[in-house]
């Protein structure tokens, strides 16, 4: 069995859900995951993992998916080796964050696991008042363009708060700490759920930071030196 993920567009109403996972059975597929990811005007979008005997079934599936009332299907993709649980990947990353011991060490894994978490192209955590990245991986966008894109953002209340933006671009910041941490993806728009599962690794992330420099400012503090 090859496994794919598929996006789709699905009416938010009682058993539509239900006719797409039929349609994925007239075609031998198996449905062995859903994963919301917005709702709103009357239709969700979810994602699908979906299990198939073979991959020339891919149109077939489509095909059959599309004669749903109401069902779009806006992608299909090969799973990675290891199909993402967002749920489970959200609560490892923040366990990893939490452990960490130093500032430099922090920024780097929050980069590194928002990027994974999110299969994004890149993710880079740069000052919210300073165009220089502070930690990335990927190739981001070049720094003047980052700073630009965040000063924008900031403008809009509901950019700012993660309830809509760019589709390729989404990002969250971490407020104590004047950090922001952006994403980048292309050909798979960010929706509502991953923009909230940013915000709050951003904030968990954040959190950490504050120990952080609190525990630096304690040991460097001229009280702390004695003598």
């Amino acid at each position: 069995m090859t496994t794919y993920v598929v996006r789709v567009w699905v009416p938010d109403r009682p058993g539509a859900l239900g006719a797409v996972a039929s349609r994925i059975g007239a075609v031998r597929g198996d449905l062995v995951g859903v994963d919301i990811l917005e709702r709103g005007a009357g239709r969700a979008i979810d994602e699908l993992v979906v299990e198939l005997p073979g991959e020339e079934l891919v149109p077939l599936l489509i095909n059959e998916m599309a004669q749903v009332d109401g069902v779009a299907v806006e992608a299909v993709r090969p799973a990675t080796e290891q199909v993402a649980d967002p749920r489970l990947d959200a609560l490892e990353t923040a366990a990893v964050l939490v452990e960490k011991p130093t500032v430099d060490e922090l920024l780097e894994t929050l980069a590194h696991h928002a990027r994974r978490d999110f299969e994004a192209d890149w993710a880079v955590v740069v000052g919210l008042e300073g165009p220089v990245p502070l930690a990335s991986v990927g190739s981001p966008p070049p720094a003047a363009w980052l700073s630009a894109f965040v000063a924008g953002s900031r403008t809009s209340v509901r950019v700012a708060a993660g309830d809509c933006g760019p589709d390729d671009v989404a990002w969250a910041a971490l407020a104590t700490s004047e950090l922001a941490l952006i994403l980048g993806r292309k050909g798979r728009p960010f929706r509502a759920r991953e923009r909230r599962q940013l915000g709050a690794l951003a904030r968990i992330a954040d959190h950490r930071w504050v120990e952080l420099a609190q525990r630096t400012s304690r040991v460097t503090h001229p009280s702390s030196l004695g003598g």
